[in-house]
C-alpha cells in the first residue's frame, strides 16, 4: 500500500498523485469516466481534483459536467469518506469571480452536483484581484465555518495577493489557505518556481501543480515526426520545437531507461521531488493511460538524476 502524503497544515492525508477530473465529461463519458476512478482508487488513489467549470468549454456543455460525474461515481461506490474531493470556484459561466456572494453560491452548486454535503478542499481557480482577500476569505471561513468545506486552497494567484490573504487569515484567526495549485512541470518551471515557491514553503502549504505533463508532451509520445491523437495535441507540440523540449526528453528517456520506467512517471516523480510539492495532478481519458501515472508513487530519482532533469530543463 502506498503511503499517503500529508497535504500542507491541513490534517488531510492525500495519494501522491492527484487524478485530474477535467477530462471526464469531456473527453471521457461517464462510463470511461467510472473505469479510471475505480482503477485509481483500486490502486490506492484517493486525491481528486476536478472544477465546477470542467468542461464549460465544450459545445453542448454547461460547465459542471466533471463534478456530476464524480458525484454520480461516489454515490454508486459509496466510498464518500475514502476519497478527498478538490473542486474550484471562479469561473463557471454562471458563477464568474470571487465576490462573496459568488462563492456562497457556487459551493452550494458544487456540493449539489457532487452529492455530498461538504468539499474536502476547495480552491479559488483563478484570483480576481479587484476582489479584497478580505471578501474572498472571509467567505470561505463562513463555509468552512458552515461545514460544506474542510480546508480551502489557491490557485492562479501572484505571491502578492497569496501573502496578503495569508496575513489576512492569521491576523483575524480565520480558515487559511493550505494548498497551491501552480502551472509547473519540467518545460514550465518560471511559473512556480521563485516568490511562489519561496513563500509556499515559507508558510507551509502543500503545492498541487496542474498540467504537470505539459498537456502530454512530458509522456514522451510527442516526438518528431509523430502524429497524436488528442484534444490537446497542439498545445503539446509546441514544446518539440524548443530547445529545452528536446533537452528533457533526452534527459527523461535517459532517466527512464535506467529506472525501466515510462517517461511520464520520471517527469512526474521530478516534479514530486520538488520542495513543497505533495502531488502533481495529472488526468486519464482511459483506464489503460493510468499505470504510468499511478508508478510515480513507488519511483524515487537519485539526486543525481534529479539534478540532470533540473539542468536540462533550466
Amino acid at each position: 500500500m502506498t503511503s499517503l502524503r500529508k497535504l500542507g497544515q491541513s490534517g488531510l492525508e492525500v495519494f501522491p498523485l492527484a487524478l485530474g477530473g477535467n477530462v471526464f465529461g469531456w473527453t471521457a463519458d461517464q462510463t470511461q469516466s467510472f473505469a479510471v476512478l475505480d482503477a485509481y482508487t483500486a490502486a490506492g488513489g484517493n486525491f481528486v481534483d476536478t472544477a465546477d467549470s470542467y468542461s464549460a468549454w465544450i459545445e453542448g456543455n454547461h460547465g459542471g459536467e466533471s463534478e456530476t460525474i464524480i458525484g454520480k461515481w461516489i454515490k454508486e461506490r459509496g466510498n464518500r469518506s475514502d476519497i478527498v474531493v478538490a473542486t474550484k470556484v471562479s469561473q463557471h459561466p454562471d458563477f464568474k469571480g470571487l465576490s462573496a456572494a459568488n462563492i456562497r453560491a457556487a459551493a452550494d452548486a458544487s456540493l449539489k452536483r457532487l452529492g455530498t454535503d461538504y468539499i474536502d478542499l476547495y480552491y479559488t481557480h483563478f484570483d480576481q484581484p479587484e476582489v479584497p482577500v478580505e471578501e474572498i476569505i472571509g467567505a470561505l471561513d463562513e463555509l468552512v465555518k458552515a461545514g460544506k468545506v474542510r480546508q480551502i486552497g489557491a490557485s492562479n494567484i501572484s505571491a502578492e495577493r497569496l501573502k496578503a490573504s495569508l496575513e489576512f487569515s492569521e491576523r483575524e484567526g480565520l480558515a487559511r489557505y493550505v494548498a497551491l495549485q501552480p502551472h509547473y512541470n519540467l518545460v514550465s518551471r518560471d511559473t512556480y518556481e521563485g516568490e511562489l515557491q519561496d513563500l509556499a514553503e515559507r508558510a507551509g502549504l502543500a503545492a498541487v501543480p496542474y498540467y504537470a505533463l505539459a498537456s502530454g508532451f512530458l509522456t514522451g509520445k510527442y516526438r518528431p515526426g509523430a502524429t497524436v491523437d488528442s484534444a490537446r495535441a497542439q498545445g503539446a507540440a509546441k514544446h518539440l520545437a524548443t530547445e529545452r523540449g528536446q533537452k528533457v526528453l533526452a534527459a527523461l528517456d535517459e532517466v527512464a531507461r535506467a529506472h525501466d520506467a515510462e517517461v511520464a512517471t520520471v517527469a512526474l516523480a521530478w516534479l514530486a521531488a520538488q520542495p513543497t510539492v505533495v502531488a502533481p495532478i495529472a488526468s486519464a481519458r482511459t483506464v489503460e493511460q493510468l499505470p504510468p501515472l499511478l508508478a510515480v508513487a513507488g519511483l524515487r530519482l537519485t539526486d543525481d538524476e534529479i539534478g540532470r532533469l533540473t539542468e536540462a530543463s533550466a
